[in-house]
């Protein structure tokens, strides 16, 4: 059993919550470890919808306050991590049967002037009949409203995270479960494991829950602990399909039951399609989306498109599990997407900080607060620095990605232009790393198909913790969209031999 000494704090979960308090607590001079249960951001932070956004229907439901702090988060992320977060455009048609025309525009006007918005441009009024964003929408939809918003690579801002942690100290654990953990001479005493089997002790000062939908489960089984506070799990699933539209815009369409389903343009030629609200009971492991909820998001979308799609256009699928705070709300798309946190403590030391709730748009400022709860217990801990620090990546001038990637370009012509993109935008400056010294693409190895070579792989094992195809081919990027059976299976056989090599 390998003792790893003593850290002040042990974060649980390797989440955007997790990777988020990680980075802060790092940043502040505290001595970190993370400690996740599967790969980086395996769970819910890698299945979301993929939006920095305020979370407009959630006016309804009189959360001011949550989408004034998402609307200011929205313009902090986008300059902390331009490569990864960028604007888009979302149209939403207008449908009478479920909203007025009226109570629409008031929503907008609130939502452009909640958060303080100064990056993205406001809302504006479309004639469907004749504006182009009009043309794929069926007739009987004459009138529409295009808003603002940001896209987000979800779980590549999990692993930005953990990456700037990682350069401020902390440890970064994948693959490592917390199995207990009990106060004990004045620290905490935690038992992990490895995938491998390895059982690892650290004590700690101070342990943030921020295990998502397994958070009360950590409270039960590893500290045996109890708290009032309960997560609600809630199911929500996306499909995709061909894009069938042209332009850059995505579109907000309000379904039968006053739900919304967003439609976003998704790796250029692909459209996501999202997302259901379901209670969820299960083990949020083995989370898989039902045919039923295939069908409620082909009959949303069908209703507004004049090319209407079938069960055959979805490619593929993947469902997630929200952990959101328990409230009694009557249905789960009434939950609020607010978060709290727990604070248990003995005789004013040994806190153990628990994260209920959130998303992926307030996970800084989530991170901020539940650093300072813990203020009391670490005197020596700096203040708030992350509003004005770029993510890893994220330190261009201005923010102005356009101008980074034609330099990157102008400085690497051997690199197709589709090939340098990807590359810019996975990777931002740190491009420059993977690209290093080659002058042609013969230098970077095995060519698997699409845009992905060995060198990326080496790059991503080497840096950023991945292990397996599925973390390269799925949540480091998203080559798994584009490549087949064959080839999927060439880069498995090629981590396999790369660790057959190491292990000699």
């Amino acid at each position: 059993m390998q003792d790893l000494g003593t850290v002040d704090l042990l974060v649980i979960g390797g989440g955007v919550n997790g990777a988020g308090i990680a980075r802060d607590a790092a940043g502040r001079g505290l001595s970190v470890m993370l400690a996740e249960k599967d790969d980086l951001a395996e769970g819910t932070s890698s299945r979301s919808g993929k939006l920095v956004h305020g979370g407009l229907r959630y006016l309804e439901y009189y959360e001011f306050r949550l989408v004034r702090e998402a609307l200011s988060e929205r313009e902090v992320l986008l300059k902390a991590a331009p490569h990864i977060i960028w604007p888009m455009r979302f149209v939403l048609p207008h449908s009478p049967e479920q909203r007025p025309a009226w109570l629409v525009r008031l929503g907008l006007f609130l939502y452009d002037h909640l958060g303080g918005r100064k990056r993205l441009p406001p809302t504006r009024s479309l004639d469907l009949r004749t504006a182009p964003e009009g043309a794929a929408i069926k007739d009987r939809f004459t009138k529409g409203f295009e808003y603002s918003d940001c896209w987000v690579d979800d779980a590549r801002l999990v692993v930005l995270n953990a990456l700037d942690a990682k350069a401020r100290g902390a440890t970064i654990l994948p693959r490592t479960r917390a199995v207990a953990a009990r106060r004990e001479d004045g620290l905490w005493r935690i038992e992990l494991k490895r995938g491998n089997g390895e059982t690892l002790t650290v004590s700690a000062k101070g342990i943030v829950n921020a295990a998502g939908p397994w958070v009360d489960q950590v409270i039960a089984n590893v500290t045996r602990g109890n708290s009032a506070r309960k997560v609600r799990l809630v199911k929500g699933s996306h499909i995709v399909t061909p894009k069938f539209w042209d332009g850059r815009q995505a579109y907000l369409f309000q379904n039968t039951d006053k739900r919304v389903i967003f439609v976003n343009p998704y790796q250029s030629d692909k459209a996501l399609i999202g997302t259901t609200d379901i209670a969820y009971d299960g083990d949020a492991t083995d989370v898989t989306i039902d045919e039923s909820e295939i069908d409620y998001l082909l009959a949303a979308v069908n209703r507004y498109v004049k090319a209407e799609l079938s069960r055959a256009d979805v490619l593929s699928s993947f469902s997630g599990v929200r952990p959101l705070l328990e409230d009694d709300a009557d249905t789960p798309s009434a939950v609020t997407r607010d978060y709290v946190f727990d604070v248990d403590a003995v005789d004013g030391a040994l806190p153990m900080l628990s994260v209920f709730g959130g998303k992926i748009t307030t996970y800084r400022e989530l991170a901020e607060r539940g650093l300072a709860k813990l203020q009391p217990f670490f005197p020596q801990m700096s203040g708030d620095w992350t509003a004005d620090a770029p993510l890893p990546g994220g330190d261009m001038p201005n923010a102005d990605f356009e101008s980074f990637e034609a330099g990157l370009r102008a400085r690497h012509p051997f690199l197709p232009r589709p090939l340098a993109k990807h590359y810019a935008r996975l990777y931002g400056t740190r491009a420059e790393t993977l690209i290093g010294e080659a002058t042609s693409l013969d230098q970077f190895g095995l060519h698997f198909g699409g845009l992905l070579y060995a060198r990326e792989i080496d790059f991503l094992t080497c840096t950023e913790w991945a292990e397996t195809a599925e973390d390269i081919l799925e949540r480091r990027t998203k080559h798994g969209l584009t490549l087949g059976p064959s080839e999927k299976a060439a880069v498995a056989a090629y981590l396999a031999e790369r660790r057959a090599l190491a292990a000699e």
